[in-house]
């Protein structure tokens, strides 16, 4: 009974159909794959598989100027105010040498600033004024403007900040927008440039900001958070069209300094490699572009081996350790597939590092904006005195 109950069983299975002894790996998608996409993009959070070194640093090389910051701002950039003891504190646990708070306004205001963070940390903060908007339609405001920049630098400000409103939401009573090269200017980037004073200027955006904001917008998610950013339309000039328009007074004004702010371009650094060629009076820095420059790593290290000694460290965002580390890391190591500061914020990829050679790294820590701070002449030589 035994064997015939075994030689049974042995006959059934090979008579089973070689389906229902295994699952067969299939190589075509499931019929219904396309109703079954259901996930939500803000549910849609993917880890990485990737087996990758990871070199963290917590503490940069060598001496950093940080010319990019909002840290107690007086126009409110900043998401919190941080005794100005602690930013200390935190800048020499980071080795940064010096901060450069951009947003410091101008009279009162700018003032408050100077006395809290500059006054009594001598050498560890700098302080930019910046233009007032709401006197555009004056006749006379080239010359307001002058004289504000001037009772601003002796208030001890050393530099202007131009905002990305300048050429995007900047107007005058009519409801024109003002261009970046507008002549009623002129007279400020000329008093800057007798001053020796930078100007740090903010045109343009992202790439993608001034698309239409649909499937193909690597910056989706970015723009639904911040709709206020998106530039698409007729009532907005291109992208290009703010560049070129700020690459003019480049041109008009050879004696003063400017800053590219935000690389001007990172997307295409062809066309900022272009830039710097054609004006020797402009630096640029990467504050806030660290996830469009490391996701190019190769092209990025090459721009910033041909232009060492015109590019300037900034970060930014929000002061704070997690920052600092993210960009020394991006900087110093040639570690791959890692996520920049805030990612995935500004768009779903990661960057690598690029690795500089020590001599390079110590012209983009500090040594450029040494360079560039050290062209400072004041008023009485600005007028001859």
């Amino acid at each position: 009974m035994r064997r015939l109950l075994r030689a049974a069983f042995l006959l059934t299975w090979v008579l089973l159909p070689s389906r229902l002894l295994y699952s067969q790996i299939g190589y075509k998608s499931a019929p219904d794959a396309a109703q079954r996409k259901t996930l939500l993009l803000r549910d849609f959070q993917p880890k990485s598989m990737l087996h990758a070194g990871a070199n963290p640093v917590p503490r940069a090389r060598f001496p950093v100027i940080d010319v990019h910051q909002h840290v107690n701002d007086a126009l409110g950039i900043s998401d919190e105010h941080m005794p100005a003891e602690k930013v200390v504190a935190m800048m020499d646990q980071l080795n940064i040498q010096t901060i450069v708070i951009l947003t410091g306004m101008w009279g009162d205001r700018l003032q408050k600033v100077m006395d809290e963070m500059v006054k009594p940390y001598p050498g560890r903060f700098l302080v930019f004024t910046q233009i007032d908007w709401s006197k555009i339609d004056d006749p006379h405001f080239g010359s307001l403007m002058v004289g504000q920049i001037d009772d601003a630098v002796r208030r001890g400000a050393r530099g202007l900040k131009v905002l990305k409103d300048l050429g995007l939401g900047v107007r005058d009573q009519s409801g024109k927008l003002i261009a970046v090269d507008d002549p009623r200017l002129d007279p400020i980037w000329e008093e800057c440039g007798r001053l020796g004073i930078p100007v740090s200027i903010h045109s343009g955006d992202p790439e993608a900001f001034f698309h239409p904001l649909d499937a193909t917008n690597e910056r989706y998610e970015e723009l639904i958070e911040h709709p206020d950013w998106s530039f698409y339309g007729p009532q907005f000039p291109s992208l290009q069209q703010v560049l070129e328009a700020r690459n003019r007074i480049f041109a008009k004004h050879p004696n003063t300094t400017f800053v590219s702010l935000h690389m001007g371009w990172p997307e295409n650094l062809d066309w900022v490699a272009q830039m710097l060629h054609h004006y020797p009076n402009v630096y640029v820095e990467f504050g806030a572009r660290e996830a469009e420059l490391g996701r190019q790593p190769r092209r990025t290290r090459k721009l910033f081996l041909d232009y060492q000694d015109r590019v300037l460290f900034g970060t930014d965002n929000s002061a704070g350790p997690a920052l600092y580390s993210n960009y020394f890391r991006w900087l110093e190591t040639g570690d791959e597939y890692f996520d920049y500061y805030d990612g995935p914020a500004q768009g779903r990829w990661t960057i690598s590092g690029l690795e500089l050679p020590d001599p390079v790294l110590q012209k983009i820590y500090h040594r450029n904006a040494e360079k560039l701070f050290s062209r400072f002449k004041g008023l009485k030589a600005a007028r001859g005195e």
